[in-house]
Parts: C-alpha cells; sequence; structure tokens
C-alpha cells in the first residue's frame, strides 16, 4: 500500500511546485502573455494582430495594419506596463512592433 503523505499542500502551492520543478514557467509565460494581449487590447487590435511572441524580456507583436503598429508605437511604456500588471510580475521589459 502506497504511503500517503501527510503534508497537506493546497492546489495552487502543488501546481506552482510542479510548474518549477519541471521548468514550465517560460511556456506558461508565453501562453499568459498571449491571454494578457487579448484581453488587452480587444477585438479592434486582436483582429490585426498575427504573431505574438515572448523571447527573454521582449515581447514581439506582428500586426497586419502599418497605421494600428504606429498608433501602438506611441504608447509602449503603457502597454508593458499594463501587460505586466495583469501578468502579476515583471516579465516584459521591452516591446517590438512589426
Amino acid at each position: 500500500m502506497a504511503k500517503r503523505n501527510n503534508n497537506i499542500l493546497n492546489i495552487s502551492d502543488a501546481l506552482k511546485d510542479f510548474v518549477e520543478t519541471n521548468k514550465l514557467e517560460k511556456g506558461l509565460d508565453k501562453v499568459n502573455v498571449r491571454e494578457a494581449w487579448a484581453n488587452l487590447m480587444g477585438n479592434g487590435v486582436n483582429n490585426y494582430t498575427t504573431a505574438i511572441e515572448l523571447k527573454n524580456d521582449t515581447l514581439f507583436i506582428q500586426l497586419s495594419s502599418s497605421v494600428l503598429r504606429e498608433e501602438l508605437s506611441y504608447g509602449k511604456e503603457k502597454i508593458i506596463t499594463m501587460l505586466n500588471e495583469t501578468l502579476g510580475k515583471d516579465l516584459i521589459k521591452k516591446l517590438v512592433l512589426r
């Protein structure tokens, strides 16, 4: 019979330990960044977003509209701040719009 672990972990701690142990955090960050972008930017921007890629601390956003790219470029710092707040950590240092 398997011996039960008497330490009671709550689920979030157990998941966090699992993620850290298995080096899954970078993958989850990439998924979370995509979700944060979609939620913050709304349908208007999402319709023109063709690719979202997180490399180290740089977020690359591919847009199909040069006009929108120009508009968003004026608010890069604010976008970075809002994304990091949504993610709950300082994950993004630089935003590159292409």
